[in-house]
């Protein structure tokens, strides 16, 4: 027996999944260079905001269009990875279709022709998702932030999968003893046609090539993750589990100034004493975050989970009137410059060396995080539950806390406040003299 078409599939096998490891590994590395935050509440809501969003698929149906297409592709990627067990236990151990032979006739038939009705299907929805990005053009796809890569690689995955799906098809149409069988072969019965003037010996190397450039292609594809923004494939289920349960718009507290808040208000303390423990406390981190290792591991993950479909900035009011803000590009920055973190440390073994870089004004203005009205739209609309407006939120509080770079106007309505005890410009004596104005 021939046993070299074996250890070269096992070969490329071992040597893809084991880059597909290296690169998780450093992904998990660079998340965990994010603050640590408590995720341990509410875990029942966490599990239902997984199976509903990640799962069911729940927020991307909002627009029937482009959510039944995207559900008909998830389906697909899913449903035909138990296709993709048979060619690796083929490949390993020199079988061909082992499922035939273990699984009734019937059943096997009906597997395999739902798979191929499911990469029919796929077929079409990358084809009408590849006319909405490059003949239609709709919008959110040509923003400013949809450089070339970006835009490319929207592009790569959907060859990618038109690829894999003709050529499942293709390796079905030219295999003769899956064809004798005339059961599952329900699409490429209607293939194998084409191939009819050729000799049995050039349809098994068709069919062979295809078996092939198909696996191979799939440990491409799974290495090609890394760098996509198709890696929330992985991600979304962790996202959306860990995600914030918090009502929308409700801020996180300091711990540090929630104490000097309740100092000032009781009446019984010294301003002056300082306590015993001062000493042996550790120096207050500071407030906000003006790079990537100030924001959570959850904020983080977030930014290698953006889908980058741009729903959160077709739907953000500050994009829509003009403003350079769009909260796609706030993740897209944030994932970038986390990539470059990562590369940092892999250069200097271990170590981050200051580049003299960071997220704030490098990456991220400070138009971009004054324009954001803080609706909550981008969150809301998320496919996966990523939310921009946290990390605009922490820019902010360190302009506000760290460097007073407020704007103007909110300078001047947080002086109100203190002096006034409201934001308008008047006196608590003078607030009703509108009323004698009638």
């Amino acid at each position: 027996m021939n046993y070299i078409p074996n250890i070269l599939f096992a070969t490329a096998l071992f040597f893809g999944i084991g880059f597909f490891a290296k690169n998780i590994k450093k992904l998990v590395r660079n998340i965990r260079l994010g603050k640590t935050v408590d995720t341990s509440d509410n875990k029942a809501e966490r599990w239902k905001n997984m199976i509903n969003i990640a799962l069911g698929q729940s927020k991307i149906v909002r627009r029937p269009v482009s959510g039944v297409l995207h559900v008909i592709v998830y389906a697909g990627f899913v449903i035909i990875n138990i296709e993709v067990m048979e060619i690796v236990i083929d490949g390993l151990f020199g079988t061909h279709r082992i499922f035939a032979e273990v699984l009734p006739h019937s059943i096997y038939g009906f597997l395999i022709g739902s798979f191929e009705i499911l990469s029919l299907l796929v077929l079409v929805s990358v084809t009408v998702f590849w006319i909405r990005r490059n003949v239609i053009k709709i919008a959110r796809f040509w923003k400013s932030e949809m450089t070339s890569w970006p835009k490319n690689d929207g592009n790569y995955i959907l060859y990618f999968e038109m690829v894999l799906m003709s050529l499942f098809l293709i390796m079905n149409a030219t295999d003769l003893h899956f064809q004798a069988m005339d059961s599952g072969n329900l699409i490429s019965q209607f293939i194998a046609p084409l191939f009819s003037g050729l000799s049995d010996g050039t349809l098994h190397v068709i069919e062979r090539a295809a078996w092939w450039i198909h696996i191979v292609g799939i440990l491409v594809f799974l290495n090609y993750l890394y760098y996509s923004k198709h890696l929330h494939i992985l991600l979304a289920f962790p996202n959306t589990f860990y995600a914030s349960v918090k009502p929308k718009g409700e801020m996180n507290n300091l711990e540090a100034v929630t104490k000097e808040v309740m100092m000032m208000m009781d009446p019984n303390a010294d301003p002056f004493a300082m306590p015993e423990e001062a000493e042996d406390e550790e120096v207050p981190e500071k407030f906000g975050a003006s790079d990537v290792r100030d924001l959570n591991w959850v904020q983080l993950m977030g930014a290698y989970t953006c889908t980058e479909c741009g729903r959160c900035t077709s739907s953000c009011p500050a994009n829509l009137t003009g403003k350079t803000l769009s909260p796609r590009k706030i993740m897209m920055d944030t994932r970038d410059r986390l990539e470059e973190v990562g590369k940092n440390i892999d250069s200097n073994k271990g170590a981050f060396v200051d580049d003299g870089k960071q997220l704030l004004d490098d990456y991220i203005s400070r138009e971009e995080l004054w324009a954001c009205t803080t609706c909550n739209a981008c969150v809301e609309e998320c496919p996966v539950s990523i939310s921009p407006l946290s990390i605009i939120l922490e820019m902010r509080r360190y302009l506000v806390m760290e460097q007073s770079a407020a704007p103007a106007e909110l300078n001047n309505m947080m002086g109100n406040i203190e002096n006034n005890g409201a934001p308008w410009p008047y006196n608590q004596m003078d607030r009703l003299n509108w009323v004698n104005e009638n």
